[in-house]
């Protein structure tokens, strides 16, 4: 085990939608734990739960009752402020569509979280080129979006993920808009990330050969976890 700590933790974390009867639990009293330096794929159908659990995970919103952990501070008790900060300073997101500005180059892609850290110009220039490095991507730093190819644009938002070494990575649909090829280097890529410098990953997928790089897998089923199968958890 890489690390025994617990990073994420559920309990009993319920999220409601509607009233009476158009009352749906998106989220029916999940239990969940998540330790430093795994790497996490979640599954399940559309409606099951999944993208709700990421929402509540990445602070983007809170649950209806239970506790909700992370790093050993309950959410629940922070403003909205604080949530952000969190956001900022611990998570880091990748997106299906890139979400790349395109008229920038993809050093300034990858320094835009520093600079709403308010980090100086220099310190941002070389933490922006080193992430890139970890990605394979130093040669293409004045490179914009369109003349990246799919892989590439990814692998500049996994960089911009973790120029600002997050405890948390969190990826919705990573390889939704690549081909197979692109797939699987995105893939060894942050399988890479994971191993090499013990990133903590999230990452939502439909996709069996996907998950399959990770190392424990989580189905949910109408907000409920179904199954969660771990593959030597390192």
């Amino acid at each position: 085990m890489k690390n025994s700590e617990v990073l994420i933790e559920f309990k009993n974390i319920k999220k409601i939608y509607g009233k009476g009867a158009n009352e749906t639990f998106a989220l029916n009293g999940v239990d969940l734990k998540i330790h430093k330096g795994e790497f996490v794929a979640i599954m399940g159908a559309s409606g099951s739960g999944k993208s709700t659990s990421m929402n509540i995970i990445g602070c983007l919103d809170k649950p209806s009752s239970g506790e909700y952990l992370f790093d050993g501070v309950n959410v629940e008790n922070l403003n909205l402020n604080q949530m952000a900060i969190l956001r900022r300073n611990y998570i880091g997101f990748v997106f299906q569509g890139f979400n790349l500005l395109g008229r920038t180059t993809a050093l300034e892609n990858v320094e835009l979280p520093l600079i709403y850290r308010k980090v100086p110009k220099e310190k941002r220039y070389e933490l922006a080129v080193e992430a890139l490095k970890k990605v394979g991507l130093e040669s293409v730093i004045k490179h914009t979006p369109a003349e990246l190819s799919g892989g590439q644009q990814q692998r500049v938002a996994i960089a911009r993920a973790i120029v600002t070494d997050p405890l948390l990575l969190l990826a919705d649909e990573p390889t939704g808009n690549l081909d197979s090829i692109k797939s699987i280097e995105v893939m060894e890529l942050l399988k890479k990330l994971n191993e090499e410098l013990n990133i903590t990953i999230i990452m939502v997928t439909h996709e069996e050969e996907m998950a399959a790089y990770a190392s424990r897998v989580i189905y949910f089923r109408d907000g409920n976890i179904e199954e969660s199968l771990k593959k030597g958890f390192k």
